[in-house]
């Protein structure tokens, strides 16, 4: 298996004084997604919660739902480096009667650590009806003081970051803002799809009164996969884009942005809001 963390000796320059010294770099690797043995994606991922990452990146792209629709994961044992396997090539079988979409070379795509929908033909092809709609009434109404606390526990609990300073992260949170579950990549969208499968292989999709947050900012991509998981609130650290917003008032989803403190921009979904007064700008 592949390393979290790497050491790199590096020249460190501190007020004009210089040494070598070792430093701590999170690991980068490539991996492969396979379905039913046909290449799907390539990820620019950090190595771990492989599968995990394999399936929640089949619930964004509609392809499972349920911990039922997996009858396995592997790592291919064909993937070689010098006679050693790689672990960079994960296999999911679908269970029996589960459709197989069309792997066209539209949908083949290479996804980098920065961008998860790098390749797609247009984005027609990645508004995918989710069969997990967000308007879920079982999550409390939210408050500006609940949503000003989660940023915080999701920094406590990067263990990775405080060694290596280069990692994203994502968590989900109860409605009462306990952390349930927190995972680390060097991109934002693999972060996510590690926590959506971790979940989907336990049994717990759809996420309907969960609150997803997460450290950077709210891309169009990472509201598609809130949304195919059923997450009826993302709330990220730094800004979102236009087309995250349409999509998010489009699906039902309340998406907050600059969550810093207690400031935040409430772009869309704001009924899901309990509010003591209101004052326009």
């Amino acid at each position: 298996m592949g390393r979290v963390t790497e050491r790199r000796r590096v020249l460190r320059i501190r007020d004009g004084v210089a040494g070598h010294r070792a430093d701590t770099l999170v690991a980068e690797e490539p991996m492969e997604i396979r379905l039913n043995g046909r290449p799907l994606a390539i990820t620019m991922r950090t190595p771990g919660d492989d599968f995990a990452l394999a399936t929640g990146f089949l619930v964004s792209e509609g392809v499972l739902a349920a911990a039922g629709d997996v009858a396995n994961v592997v790592y291919c044992a064909g993937a070689t480096d010098d006679g050693r396997n790689t672990y960079n090539v994960v296999d999911v079988t679908l269970a029996a009667g589960v459709p197989v979409p069309d792997i066209t070379l539209e949908r083949n795509v290479y996804t980098s650590s920065s961008c998860g929908l790098c390749g797609k033909a247009s984005l027609d092809a990645v508004r995918t009806a989710t069969r997990m709609p967000a308007g879920d009434p079982r999550l409390p109404l939210l408050t500006p003081e609940l949503l000003a606390a989660l940023p915080d526990r999701l920094r406590a609990a990067q263990a990775v970051f405080d060694r290596t300073g280069g990692l994203h992260a994502a968590a989900l949170f109860t409605g009462e803002g306990e952390l349930l579950d927190v995972r680390e990549d060097v991109g934002r969208h693999n972060a996510v799809d590690k926590l959506v499968g971790r979940a989907l292989r336990e049994g717990l999709l759809p996420l309907h009164d969960r609150i997803l947050v997460v450290s950077g900012r709210a891309s169009f991509e990472l509201v598609q996969k809130a949304v195919m998981a059923g997450i009826p609130v993302l709330a990220a650290v730094s800004a979102p884009s236009s087309l995250a917003v349409d999509l998010a008032a489009e699906s039902g989803l309340t998406l907050v942005g600059f969550l810093r403190g207690s400031s935040m921009n409430v772009y869309a979904g704001a009924e899901r809001f309990a509010l003591a007064s209101e004052q326009a700008h």
